[in-house]
């Protein structure tokens, strides 16, 4: 990767939408050598997708909750069945695996606490759990999707 892939992503970070012609002009490319790499970083998957980020109260799902999960099992029958749980909820957004004392993180979207709480008997009724503790996000201080990109 050299420094006209890292102004291309960074570019496409920002607006996936940007049309070829202004992205390969900024970049000081033509269209064609410049879709070119636009395939060569979707083929080898440092591009995974192309997506579009609503505004999550505009889609009435404005409440962020993370949860803090702690388990007494270990095993993969556990981690499958867990793993198919959170997959089948969308209002969790995210789900970590972690070090130390809490084993998963969980992001949930949600309108409100009566809908988290539904999420939560949900969640506690999909698998065996040790411990699980919800912090309400109050406000949005930074929120990206775009990658530093000075590490690629």
């Amino acid at each position: 990767m050299d420094d006209i892939d890292r102004k291309i992503l960074s570019l496409i970070q920002k607006d996936a939408a940007l049309a070829l012609a202004d992205i390969a002009e900024r970049v000081g490319l033509s269209t064609t050598p410049c879709w070119r790499r636009i395939q060569n970083l979707e083929k080898s998957g440092v591009i995974r997708a192309r997506v579009a980020l609503l505004n999550a109260a505009k889609v009435n799902v404005g409440v962020t909750v993370f949860v803090r999960i702690r388990t007494s099992r270990h095993d993969l029958e556990w981690l499958d069945q867990f793993a198919r749980a959170v997959e089948d909820i969308p209002e969790i957004v995210e789900v970590y695996r972690m070090s130390g004392e809490i084993d998963y993180v969980l992001k949930v979207v949600v309108p409100d606490i009566a809908s988290f709480d539904a999420i939560y008997k949900r969640l506690i009724g999909a698998v065996p759990m040790m411990d699980v503790s919800s912090n309400f996000a109050m406000e949005e201080i930074k929120l990206t999707t775009a990658l530093p990109l000075t590490y690629a």
